[in-house]
């Protein structure tokens, strides 16, 4: 499913415009990506918690080529979906 999928699936269950949609839900996602970015834990209860891990210097190897690569240290954003989500999920695909 695609961004404007979703934008048109709520613009149709809320009333509101598909550029009022979207740009809810940019505003949304801009606030997700800016709190992760000032190394702060987003946490939407029902759907799931968002998060930066650190990731250490490390040696890797390009599979293509098999030539050493040298991974530098960074930050990783992760994501843990809530139990009703997991469970909702298995629900729907486990009939």
């Amino acid at each position: 499913m695609t961004k404007q999928e979703i934008v048109d699936i709520v613009s149709e269950a809320t009333g509101l415009t598909k550029v009022e949609t979207e740009t809810v839900m940019n505003g949304v996602m801009g606030t997700i990506i800016d709190s992760l970015a000032n190394n702060n834990r987003v946490e939407l209860r029902g759907f799931g918690t968002f998060g930066i891990k650190h990731r250490m210097p490390k040696k890797a190897r390009n599979p293509g080529t098999g030539e050493a690569v040298y991974l530098p240290e960074r930050f990783v954003p992760t994501f843990k979906p809530s139990k009703l989500m997991r469970s909702r999920v298995n629900e729907l695909i486990n009939k």
